[in-house]
């Protein structure tokens, strides 16, 4: 014990001469029992755990009031070696160790032989590492990912550093909220599973020896279940129309043949005809003793919420279940975003002159791509033109032609700027980036949406809000307010007012055009592709994006003070199918999520900055309204409010030619009315020129 509590590995007297030192004090300050308490406590017991209780957590995911015989034998053996008796790697020789330790304990009268025996009987039982349903509670991609920053900064081991991830001693606080979280991984899983559940089932590829420990087998295999009430498990027997299941706790279940009639993936029959003893399989608890075939998706997917102020993120979800697939989909997956990435051509457009009531032409369009390639001719998604629209209009039915047509006129360098300026990506000067052909990660684009609902103003993904060594020392912050400020650790007030902390973000994006940008978006969630979020009853923005194939579908948006992004798609692209489609399939994961984690946050409106001129226009021809006012209950009233750059917005006319058009409109109108309510009488010649006049000549 006391060569631990010194940590001090030299070959030296003087260490021997402080160990015996410490050692008495000790003796002469704790008991046997409090000295073997602190021991046990502290020392390092394999799979990154110190202490007995965290060992206890590791190996066996209990407590350690929860443990049996043979489980607490088998924590006993670890303090000599870890890794010499692996649970995994060294099964045998693990097994032999454990039941000297059971034999010690009767010989020395602590357990009957008949306590004994039945201990030395039973497996192993240890789960496989980092598979323990506490890890999965607490964000398993989340958790990762600051485990990979943690050991990018301080390294994985002792002598990558003293403030090391696995024997510094750190604290981190992160970002995670956890109530987010649940509800982003349990949307996503929902969504995935909804998607593939149609589609068959399919073997998870793995099984077991039936001859030998098929708990522990079962137990170590890299297989997440994701939900709460699935389970793994093996088959013990089949026999006529049933099927045995054991699971990973000794317990078992019935798996009747009515429960597993899905179509095999891949094969023909079904799935119940391909089961056979020893196969791994995933089951859904369907009351009692009974349980229903299901399959892990085979399609990925992520989610991810930014806050928008700070950019810190709040919950993320990578995949369907961090246990047998750690790729981060969030921010390792480089995916095309589709249309979700036109906000940022819109977002260029208006800043360099154009109005969300500019009309675009949505017709053909196309390029010369030189002698080899020949014409390049873009499409909507419905293959259809629309003739000229008002930016709005196109930006909330998502149409392509559109979209091109406003890049090449606002110029693909300023939108390939912006793209990267924003972090999204670094894409050549090609018109086919403008509808989302370019490569990015869903942080990536959430961070850019992030951007825009902050007024343009710059804010960067972070994960971890500080980090303190084993002493509470700061060691790292992702907030540098206070070097900046220079007087965090003040000794006493300077009689001054209360520091405020300086902006240290820059203005990445014109702060007018990005609430304009922010502002269409609404019209997505009220009119467009994304009216499925309308009976949220909250204020929100957002943009759908589906790629050709489809081979992608995304969601990207949020509240004034949440933004997410949700994209799913197979890791190897391909088609999912004529009819996915962004609003469709990621639109309703990022429903189910707000219905949970937003159901408790105030409904505050987008602010717009100052300069801004709220206008009302007409919303088909992109004209200013006069006379009467939008209406609230009806998202689609052709009159609506419209966010105007100062000096942009549509003004009345006093050309002349405009002027006689409107008059001889309203004279026309004014002569029918008198018409139905008295004959017509004689006017003079002159009556009618002066009237075309003005009423003055």
């Amino acid at each position: 014990m006391a060569k631990y509590l010194l940590q001090d590995d030299e070959y030296a007297v003087s260490r021997k001469v402080r160990e015996m030192i410490l050692a008495f004090r000790l003796e002469s300050t704790l008991s046997k029992q409090q000295i073997l308490e602190l021991y046990l406590n502290s020392i390092f017991l394999g799979r990154n755990a110190y202490g007995i209780q965290a060992a206890s957590r590791a190996y066996f995911d209990k407590d350690v009031a929860d443990l049996t015989l043979h489980e607490a034998a088998y924590l006993a053996v670890l303090p000599k070696a870890p890794s010499n008796y692996d649970p995994l790697r060294a099964t045998e020789k693990a097994t032999i160790r454990r039941n000297y330790v059971l034999r010690e304990m009767a010989a020395n009268g602590h357990i009957s032989e008949r306590q004994r025996a039945d201990a030395a009987a039973a497996p192993l039982g240890t789960i496989r590492y980092g598979s323990n349903e506490k890890f999965r509670q607490m964000g398993g991609y989340f958790m990762e990912e600051v485990r990979r920053d943690l050991i990018g900064r301080f390294g994985e081991k002792a002598e990558q550093g003293p403030n090391s991830v696995y024997a510094g001693g750190l604290w981190v606080r992160t970002s995670m909220v956890p109530l987010m979280q649940d509800a982003a991984a349990d949307a996503l899983r929902e969504g995935l599973a909804k998607f593939d559940g149609g589609r068959g089932w399919q073997d998870t590829k793995l099984s077991v020896d039936m001859d030998k420990d098929w708990r522990g087998q079962l137990s170590a295999a890299a297989l997440g279940t994701g939900f709460p009430d699935w389970r793994k498990a093996v088959v013990l027997s089949k026999s006529g129309g049933q099927a045995v299941l054991g699971f990973a706790d000794g317990t078992q279940g019935t798996l009747a043949s009515s429960a597993a009639q899905q179509e095999r993936r891949g094969g023909g029959g079904t799935a119940f005809s391909a089961l056979r003893p020893g196969m791994v399989v995933i089951a859904k608890s369907t009351g009692g003793d009974n349980y229903a075939l299901r399959s892990i998706p085979e399609i990925g997917g992520a989610f991810l919420a930014e806050e928008v102020r700070t950019g810190r993120i709040l919950a993320m979800q990578g995949g369907f279940d961090v246990i047998g697939s750690s790729y981060n989909r969030a921010t390792q997956a480089l995916r095309q975003p589709g249309s979700s990435f036109k906000p940022i051509v819109y977002v260029t457009a208006l800043e360099n002159g154009m109005t969300p009531a500019s009309i675009i032409v949505d017709a053909p369009f196309c390029v010369w791509q030189g002698a080899g390639l020949g014409n390049k001719c873009f499409r909507n998604f419905d293959g259809g033109y629309a003739g000229g629209k008002t930016m709005r209009w196109g930006v909330e039915q998502s149409r392509n032609l559109m979209t091109v047509r406003a890049a090449s006129q606002t110029g693909m360098p300023k939108v390939i700027a912006n793209a990267s300026k924003l972090g999204v990506g670094n894409y050549p000067n090609y018109l086919s980036i403008a509808l989302g052909a370019g490569d990015t990660t869903v942080m990536k684009l959430t961070n850019a949406y992030a951007v825009l609902a902050n007024n343009g103003r710059e804010v960067r993904p972070t994960i971890i809000d500080f980090v303190q060594d084993r002493s509470g020392k700061v060691i790292y912050r992702t907030d540098n307010r206070c070097a900046v400020m220079d007087g965090c650790n003040a000794p006493d007030w300077n009689g001054q007012a209360m520091p405020r902390p300086p902006v240290r973000a820059k203005q990445l994006i014109d702060p007018q055009a990005a609430y304009q940008m922010v502002h269409i978006l609404e019209g997505v969630v009220e009119r467009g592709t994304a009216t499925v979020l309308r009976d949220l009853d909250r204020p929100l923005f957002g943009k759908t994006g589906t790629t050709t194939g489809p081979t992608n579908v995304w969601f990207v948006g949020g509240t004034p003070d949440v933004v997410t992004g949700i994209y799913l798609g197979y890791d190897r692209p391909r088609s999912m199918g004529g009819y996915a489609q962004g609003g469709r399939i990621a639109g309703p994961v990022f429903k189910q999520f707000a219905q949970i984690a937003l159901k408790d946050m105030p409904k505050t409106p987008f602010v717009a900055p100052s300069g801004i001129r709220m206008v009302r226009i007409d919303r088909v021809s992109g004209k200013r309204v006069f006379g009467t006012f939008p209406t609230r209950e009806d998202p689609k009233s052709s009159v609506i409010w419209e966010a105007f750059q100062p000096e942009t917005e549509p003004r009345r006319s006093f050309r002349r030619e405009d002027r006689e058009d409107a008059e001889a409109d309203s004279e026309t109108a004014k002569k029918r009315r008198v018409a139905r309510a008295r004959p017509a009488t004689p006017k003079p010649p002159g009556d009618d020129f002066l009237q075309r006049q003005g009423g003055i000549y």
